[in-house]
């Protein structure tokens, strides 16, 4: 097994500018979900260079592929994830998550034979937005695989998250407009429609359980002020600590959004834009091996001892850790004090600690990985849990 390491290690050095060239180029191309044509061409083109058989458009998504290496009957997959967010470009760190997964996928490629892997590089978008993983689960993307891996970069050390369900929803409001002052009777008024909305949902949140959380932004408001604003919408996200108590809190909070309909006659439309993503369970077999690789590497975990209030995110990978053994720590930058989702946090994923966590995390991986196979017990129920 530390042979192993030691060569995946090697390998994922050897490509080091590779990999540093590649995570300032997704940075630099900071596309947003399913749009992120430059970053999943750049990242495929790194890994058929390196000898993975390499599908592009996979689960009809045009910006998502699958890059394998290997015929082993233990399938590993990394994800890579490449997304960015609207103005604040790279501020969750994918540039870092997908090459610190296709520096593990290189890694791994080394010992792929001695080893019985087959090594798979998921090229996996829009995870900020859109789901792509659970799009891609559903469509059969992960079929065969036995463990699914990622690291994300956090300002903080962590093992353990608490990762909230999600939905996404899309709401709008149909009115009338009118002469706001000459003949204001005659509208139908859809921005009060929101305030109301708005308000029902400020009064619903004391009354909700621990862990669940409702927030969204107003995206169309109305054109003038002297004009009654006949059309509104906005975007609005309902989380809960699973999936069951999310399936419980959505219609409560679509119930605020007809309250607002009702109450001023204008006509509501309320559509999910993506698959609910769900809570995240690790396993712990997995997690404690990247804990051993990561200590190695000079990285503590003094909050998950100390049992500090886990971060609070939600992902779609949480979706494919519920069919699949999977692990999705987070991996410290230095970022001043900056949080993710924050200009400054994407300027920290840059540099060289942005570095440092891409070859310690990509190293990491490959651990885990080189552990499981070298494991009977682990490699024996692995197996025989995956993904048909």
């Amino acid at each position: 097994m530390a042979a192993a390491l030691d060569t995946a290690a090697a390998a994922i050095e050897s490509s080091r500018d590779a990999l540093i060239a590649l995570s300032e180029a997704i940075h630099g191309f900071a596309e947003l979900g399913f749009e992120e044509v430059a970053s999943a061409a750049a990242a495929a083109d790194l890994l058929e260079g390196a000898g993975f058989s390499v599908t592009r458009g996979v689960c009809d998504l045009p910006t998502a592929f699958d890059a394998r290496f290997g015929s082993g009957d233990l399938v590993v997959a990394l994800m890579a994830e490449y997304d960015a967010l609207p103005e604040v470009g790279h501020a969750c760190g994918h540039n870092l998550i997908a090459t610190s997964s296709i520096g593990a996928g290189l890694g791994l490629a080394a010992v792929a034979d001695e080893l019985g892997l087959e090594v798979r590089v998921l090229g996996t978008p829009s995870e900020e937005s859109g789901g792509g993983k659970a799009l891609m689960l559903e469509r059969g993307g992960f079929d065969g695989v036995a463990a699914a891996m990622m690291v994300h970069p956090w300002s903080l050390e962590r093992l353990h998250s608490s990762c909230l369900a999600v939905s996404q929803l899309d709401v709008a409001f149909a009115g009338r407009t009118a002469h706001a002052s000459a003949a204001p009777w005659e509208g139908v008024n859809a921005g009060d429609a929101m305030v109301v909305s708005q308000v029902a949902i400020g009064l619903l949140r004391q009354q909700l359980p621990p862990g669940c959380q409702v927030h969204g932004i107003v995206t169309e408001g109305g054109q003038a002020a002297n004009i009654i604003p006949g059309s509104t919408a906005g975007k609005f996200m309902a989380r809960a600590r699973s999936i069951e108590d999310l399936e419980a809190l959505v219609p409560r909070v679509v119930a605020c959004f007809e309250a607002g309909a009702l109450a001023t006659g204008a006509v509501l439309t309320v559509s999910q834009t993506a698959p609910a993503y769900t809570h995240l369970v690790q396993d712990p077999d997995l997690l404690a091996a990247y804990r051993r690789h990561a200590e190695a590497r000079g990285r503590t975990f003094d909050d998950d001892d100390a049992g500090l209030p886990a971060p609070t995110y939600s992902t779609d990978m949480a979706n494919i850790s519920l069919a699949i053994p999977s692990i999705h720590p987070l991996i410290k930058i230095e970022t001043a004090g900056a949080v993710n989702h924050q200009p400054e946090f994407a300027a920290a994923c840059l540099g060289p600690s942005a570095e440092t966590a891409l070859f310690d995390g990509a190293i990491c991986l490959a651990g885990v990985a080189i552990d499981a196979a070298t494991t009977e017990s682990i490699r024996s129920r692995l197996i025989a849990s995956r993904l048909h």
